[in-house]
């Protein structure tokens, strides 16, 4: 516990390092492969990856997380928990098979069903990392782990767009699906050089059990609201509206799980270390919170305001349907970024049976506005996604903090000072853009945008909105963050 500051700087600067690396891959990978490929493969996949998904829910249980945040866990536990995990990816690759039939039969495209099938080896693949990548989590190991996501990242991307340059269409992007778990788990056991033993019984695994069953059905409830769209637009408006809709859903969605992977995995398992310090709780949370949303906001002002520019500048001038569904999705990001991060302080206190009972109360609510929008294509489905997100924020933050030692007043104080700081941001970088944007092109059009509306937001943030202190303080301490090679933390 003595080191544990700093083992969480040197984790989040890793886990930063990892993020501008991942971002940049991601992006690349998806400018390159929008360009080699027709929104067409990738309404395809998307088809697939909708089912696939909600199984992907169930491969670990949440059992990777309940490892995370025990104070401890024997030896014979996390060997125990091995094979269950193995036991449920092998479960999950059949069901996925033997349902690999029905997709196809129910979006009325014969080759899901192949696709289906190969995708489905991952959670097998999966399995096999998943309590490698937990005791790198418990030992806060985050620069190991950092290496481990930008590798696979790359090396399925190269995988992805050599597949696509030699002709292989939508089956460049199942390669990437299987090329991401194959690394990952490949890595992860390098990295830990753990080897698990025998399977255990009665080694006191219910309560984990207990906490991971609340995660699994919590993100069960999440995932199937938040994908409810895709499918929907899949079955009645095909795969190119699909691909077009899930592109920009994509783009949309990259700063912000970037950013709440980076800092939520750092966050949780700090937090579940001091887990019985509520004082040290509430500290760290709100440093963590404040980190997040002031790095959110110019992203989600560059993409509400600049959409026609990113979308040709990425994706490419046949993506010209998506600029429309990528600015009316763009609010989602700031929501995300208020409310995401409230999970790990949920869960790293024990209080899982709250966020499922917020999930259930949501999920409705999102549904119904789908079918609303429905009928008016991907732009109304993502106006009406966007609403509900903006409608149920406030609502959720107070009953997520109520009764904790984060208060909601908390959450508004960290929340004011970067809204009131972007304000002013957009509307001069706005102002720059009718004046002056005429005059050039996309690309140093925006860049000259995006420059002025990050570098101006970040100055008033700094020295009219009174953040120059919280920013120096956690540079200072980046500083201080001894640096080498990562030890475990029983290591001498």
């Amino acid at each position: 516990m003595k080191d544990l500051k700093e083992r969480t700087i040197r984790g989040g600067s890793a886990r930063g390092a990892a993020l501008a690396a991942t971002f940049l891959l991601r992006i690349a990978s998806l400018m390159v492969l929008a360009r080699l490929l027709d929104p067409k493969d990738f309404g395809l996949l998307g088809m697939v990856t909708a089912f696939t998904g909600v199984l992907s829910l169930f491969r670990d249980f949440g059992l990777s997380a309940a490892a995370v945040q025990r104070s401890t866990v024997s030896e014979e536990q996390s060997s125990t928990l091995f094979w269950v995990n193995i036991l449920v990816g092998a479960l999950l690759t059949f069901i996925a098979v033997a349902l690999a039939p029905a997709v196809a039969t129910f979006y009325r495209e014969p080759r899901l069903a192949l696709v289906t099938s190969i995708v489905a080896i991952g959670f097998l693949i999966n399995a096999a990392g998943v309590q490698h990548s937990a005791l790198l989590q418990r030992e806060m190991r985050f620069t190991s782990l950092a290496w481990i996501d930008v590798g696979s990242l790359a090396i399925s991307t190269v995988a992805a767009v050599i597949s696509a340059k030699l002709g292989m269409g939508y089956w460049a992007l199942v390669v990437m699906s299987v090329c991401v778990p194959l690394s990952t788990t490949t890595f992860l056991w390098l990295a830990s050089g753990w080897i698990p033993g025998r399977l255990h019984q009665n080694v006191g695994l219910r309560s984990m059990m207990r906490f991971g069953g609340f995660l699994t059905l919590n993100g069960l409830v999440m995932y199937v609201a938040s994908n409810f769209d895709k499918i929907l637009l899949g079955r009645y408006w095909g795969a190119e509206s699909l691909g077009i809709y899930g592109r920009a859903f994509q783009l949309i969605r990259i700063p912000t799980d970037n950013l709440n992977s980076a800092v939520g995995d750092v966050a949780f398992s700090g937090l579940s270390r001091i887990q019985d310090d509520p004082v040290r709780v509430k500290r760290y949370f709100l440093k963590g919170y404040s980190l997040v949303v002031a790095l959110t906001l110019p992203f989600t002002a560059a993409c509400a305001l600049f959409a026609d520019d990113i979308v040709f500048a990425l994706l490419g001038p046949k993506w010209n349907a998506a600029v429309g569904i990528f600015r009316l999705l763009a609010p989602t990001m700031m929501i995300f970024a208020i409310t995401n991060p409230l999970g790990w302080l949920l869960n790293s206190i024990g209080l899982v049976g709250r966020g499922l009972k917020i999930a259930l109360v949501i999920a409705p609510l999102m549904i119904a506005s789908y079918f609303i929008g429905l009928p008016y294509g991907p732009k109304g489905v993502a106006l009406a996604y966007s609403a509900v997100m903006m409608a149920w924020a406030l609502p959720v933050i107070a009953w997520a903090v109520h009764g904790t030692m984060i208060s909601f007043a908390d959450i508004l104080r960290a929340v004011a000072r970067p809204l009131a700081s972007i304000i002013p941001a957009a509307l001069v970088s706005l102002g720059v853009r009718l004046f002056s944007g005429h005059t050039l092109l996309v690309l140093p059009r925006l860049m000259i945008e995006s420059a002025v509306i990050f570098a101006l937001y970040f100055l008033i943030l700094w020295y009219v909105a009174g953040q120059k202190a919280f920013f120096l303080d956690l540079l200072r301490s980046f500083k201080r963050s001894p640096e080498g090679k990562e030890k475990p933390l029983n290591a001498t």
